[in-house]
């Protein structure tokens, strides 16, 4: 029955999925790789694939890798198809993030997969920074494998709130409640970058499932790059950027999610959320103000 009750939940979300993408489809701007992005580390580990349409990550024992955007974006949406590492990727971490790499007053939206022993579930963790203050971490199980296929990650980042997106489907909403005395990361720009690394020491069952060597080089692959921002600031620079009511993103309709989207957003919630630093009563015995003031 309890299956039953699941597979009827999921047939709906899906069905809403033509409802789901808000995103104005002329306005996002595809971004070039060698254009938009640099290696940031391990250059050898970091190749075209597909004729160029995709870009491959490796990780082997030698070393990770990862690339990053050239410029800064101040509030707006950007999105990648990732296809992640296939078979046993336990001990493996794939991020997509926006950092604004401020070590004293950070501000972070995370992406971060974490691999696991072959036909378990991908779990998918987001964490947020704002103003130095991280520890907001989330982590839902995939309904789905992503490393058979590309599949869309989404951040829209405004004015209002920060909403994580898999596939247009909201998995993790984080509201500005600075009238509550909750800290937001609205106050510098923040560069895209990705990795790929070993991260076996926490990254599965809290970092009792080892990566295998034996099944090296790990590969995830990138493409469809898309950007949609309110400037860019060079990335090694201080400049800051600024934003107004007339960016689609902070339109009222970006305000808050739509029917559709909370629908959808409930049933990850229900059925997929499996854990959640809120209710992590070790960890935090007085839930913090953003918990309580509503996410």
């Amino acid at each position: 029955m309890a299956m039953a009750k699941t597979a009827f939940f999921r047939a709906a979300v899906f069905s809403l999925l033509p409802l789901l993408s808000r995103l104005p489809p002329s306005m996002a701007r595809p971004a070039d790789f060698a254009r938009d992005f640099h290696v940031t580390w391990a250059d050898s580990h970091v190749s075209p694939t597909g004729g160029g349409a995709a870009i491959q990550l490796l990780l082997d024992r030698s070393s990770g890798c990862g690339f990053a955007s050239k410029n800064k974006l101040m509030f707006g949406h950007v999105s990648m198809k990732i296809k992640l590492i296939s078979g046993d990727s336990a001990g493996t971490v794939t991020a997509f993030y926006l950092s604004s790499e401020t070590d004293a007053i950070r501000d972070e939206l995370d992406f971060e997969f974490l691999g696991n022993r072959s036909g378990q579930p991908y779990t998918v963790q987001t964490n947020v920074y704002a103003h130095g203050k991280g520890d907001r971490e989330q982590r839902v199980n995939l309904w789905f494998d992503p490393s058979a296929d590309f599949h869309t990650y989404s951040i829209l980042w405004n004015h209002h709130h920060v909403v994580f997106f898999v596939d247009a489907i909201p998995i993790r909403v984080y509201k500005n409640n600075q009238a509550r005395g909750v800290a937001y990361p609205d106050a510098q720009p923040m560069g895209i970058y990705s990795t790929l690394w070993n991260g076996d020491d926490w990254a599965t069952r809290g970092g009792l499932e080892k990566i295998d060597w034996g099944k090296a080089p790990f590969r995830a692959y990138y493409k469809d790059f898309d950007i949609e921002a309110a400037c860019a600031a060079p990335a090694g620079g201080l400049g800051s950027c600024a934003t107004t009511a007339a960016n689609w993103w902070e339109a009222p309709s970006f305000q808050q999610l739509n029917a559709a989207q909370a629908r959808a957003y409930r049933w990850v919630r229900v059925n997929h959320l499996v854990y959640d630093y809120c209710t992590d009563r070790t960890r935090y015995p007085v839930p913090p103000p953003e918990c309580l003031a509503g996410y």
